[in-house]
């Protein structure tokens, strides 16, 4: 289960701005697959209060959004993340038209084991996923980086330099037939707040249902 996290007293200011895409350091990709690295994304005067804002889950995995469970830092960036003019130019930097139009499903992350992060492509079902890590320290590892891969035979094949999860790093790519990623092994704190649209209000609704069903089975065996 989550620990709620306290309140704290921020200014409605948006956190994560569309202009981060301008930035000169902003990697815009199209090869094997668009995608996007920004680092440097949020303002490091709010570091430590979206850490404290971030809820404590106990248990590893992706679990559904809840405003509830989460500090008003933290709900502001969801907030931004889904705003359509953040999304539409997120949108043109993938080649996604409107890509404010579709529905999202957001999830948050915590704590990651070992088994996950394999290489994977995503589902049909979603046409853009965005990450925003929120880790102040990352140690001298490649476990737990994300990697853009242009085949899922091997790590090896890794497209560009890997993406630690460090606080304000957002990455995001355009779900294609050859859209793999994954990251090596990693067991720890791994924060990151997770973004996906997907292709119908009906996916949507499958999503959250299966999302709810999962979080009632983690929370079930964590009190047994």
């Amino acid at each position: 289960m989550a620990t709620t996290a306290p309140a704290t007293n921020i200014d409605d200011e948006q956190l994560l701005k569309p202009e981060i895409f301008a930035k000169s350091d902003a990697l815009v990709r199209r090869d094997p697959f668009p995608h996007t690295v920004v680092k440097g994304s949020l303002p490091d005067a709010l570091r430590r209060t979206i850490g404290a804002d971030f809820p404590k889950y106990d248990r590893s995995g992706f679990f559904p959004y809840l405003p509830e469970e989460c500090g008003p830092s933290v709900r502001q960036l969801v907030d931004d993340i889904r705003g359509p003019q953040f999304v539409d130019a997120l949108g043109t930097a993938l080649g996604v038209e409107r890509l404010s139009q579709y529905p999202t499903i957001v999830t948050l992350r915590n704590l990651s084991k070992e088994a996950d992060g394999r290489i994977h492509n995503d589902s049909k079902s979603k046409i853009v996923t965005a990450l925003l890590y929120l880790n102040d320290t990352w140690p001298d590892t490649s476990g737990g980086c994300f990697r853009f891969l242009s085949s899922p035979e091997s790590f090896d094949h890794q497209v560009g330099d890997e993406v630690k999860p460090l606080y304000g790093t957002f990455t995001a790519f355009r779900r294609t037939e050859n859209s793999w990623h994954g990251h090596l092994p990693y067991a720890g704190e791994r924060r990151v707040i997770q973004v996906a649209w997907l292709t119908s209000t009906e996916e949507l609704d499958r999503k959250l249902k299966r999302g709810r069903f999962q979080r009632f089975l983690k929370q079930l065996f964590t009190r047994a």
